[in-house]
């Protein structure tokens, strides 16, 4: 069976031709071949440098096919959406004409055409794919327009977390981003993972206020000397817009404090093993971020935010911390001060809950739904 995904994953081309796409979505695509015999990317083509995080594609069976980059905040590149619109449209009507199946990767700008499009023009068997928070109170209005037209339509749509009033067709599902070897080389680490010393601590993600970066940092200049002295250090990974300001505020934080940017998987797993918690105390509206069970597999313990469905699998004192979307930043100081004189043998016992979770977000797991809920379904 042969599959077209439509998404806006930003790809890069290497000046030998190369091309590389958004890591977490070429991984998941990577794997998708077990299930598909050929499979075409319809995604934009960046001018940009790659970051680091960037992956090329393993398979010969994978064609990126690219549609011109459109969206931003300025209304310029928000009318881009829709100037480009038969360009697009174009480009997806041909290769569906090549598939069995497609997949629509939403929330994205083009959605708020292509979805309506497909669903009223197009017969192929398909779903779509929403990765944002779902159940999101104040939603912007194309992501609004979005859940809209999916709720009213027949496909299936795979979603983050589960709903009160939830329709049938939107079927609950986890984002794959661990391989059986990733789960091998986890629980390795975790035989030997020691929580007691000072404290390692890190972040993963876009460097903005948003992602809580900006609360982490006052979070720890509130603590009083004696818990700043217990920690060891803290990493943050990932590159963003604020990322110069970030580091102007630390640079009178009397504990290490070091700025990663942008690392390859393999060196965010290398992140999580020496780390003992992972501080994501997000205030974006989001889905699940991939690198909270990344964490968790590497013994990594996640102190997050209650935002979507992320309290649906990290349980507070049972496999992470929770913090109030209230009361981020005091709550994240208070545990921050715990977590210095909190008995390693309770961490330890948090270690012993990660495999249920873990096992949920494999590749494997994700490729059987697929076969057997979607593909093997009528839609």
């Amino acid at each position: 069976m042969k599959l077209a995904i439509i998404s806006h994953t930003e790809h890069y081309q290497l000046p030998d031709g190369t091309i590389l796409g958004w890591g977490p979505t070429v991984r998941e695509i990577n794997h998708l071949v077990d299930i598909f015999e050929e499979i075409y990317h319809i995604a934009m083509l960046s001018s940009e440098s790659p970051p680091q995080s960037a992956l090329k594609y393993d398979s010969e069976n994978i064609h990126f096919i690219p549609i011109p980059m459109v969206g931003g905040k300025d209304y310029k590149s928000k009318a881009s959406i829709f100037l480009k619109a038969p360009t697009t449209v174009k480009t997806v009507t041909d290769i569906l004409k090549k598939v069995d199946c497609f997949q629509f990767r939403a929330p994205t700008g083009i959605g708020v055409y292509l979805i309506p499009y497909l669903s009223l023009f197009s017969k192929k068997k398909g779903w779509f794919k929403y990765a944002g928070n779902w159940n999101q109170v104040n939603p912007p209005f194309g992501y609004a327009l979005q859940k809209f037209f999916l709720k009213n339509q027949k496909r299936k749509v795979t979603i983050n977390g589960s709903w009160p009033n939830q329709p049938s067709h939107c079927l609950s599902f986890e984002n794959p981003c661990l391989t059986q070897k990733n789960l091998e080389d986890g629980a390795e680490v975790c035989k030997s993972k020691d929580y007691s010393g000072k404290l390692k601590l890190c972040f993963v993600g876009r460097l903005e206020e948003e992602k809580g970066v900006g609360i982490i940092i006052d979070s720890l200049k509130s603590l009083d000397k004696s818990f700043q002295e217990n920690i060891e250090s803290v990493s943050f990974v990932g590159e963003g817009p604020m990322k110069i300001d970030f580091k102007r505020r630390v640079e009178n934080l009397p504990i290490p404090t070091k700025f990663l940017g942008s690392l390859s998987n393999q060196g965010v797993f290398k992140i999580f093993e020496k780390s003992h918690f992972l501080l994501l105390p997000t205030l974006a509206s989001e889905g699940f971020p991939k690198v909270l069970a990344e964490a968790i597999n590497f013994g990594c313990i996640p102190v997050v935010t209650d935002i979507s469905s992320i309290t649906q699998y990290i349980k507070h004192r049972n496999n992470g911390f929770v913090l109030s979307k209230n009361n981020t930043e005091r709550d994240l100081s208070d545990i921050i001060k715990e977590l210095a004189v909190i008995k390693r043998e309770e961490l330890n016992t948090y270690l012993l809950n990660r495999q249920q979770l873990v096992d949920k977000f494999t590749f494997t797991y994700y490729n059987s739904r697929i076969l057997n809920e979607i593909i093997g379904t009528n839609n």
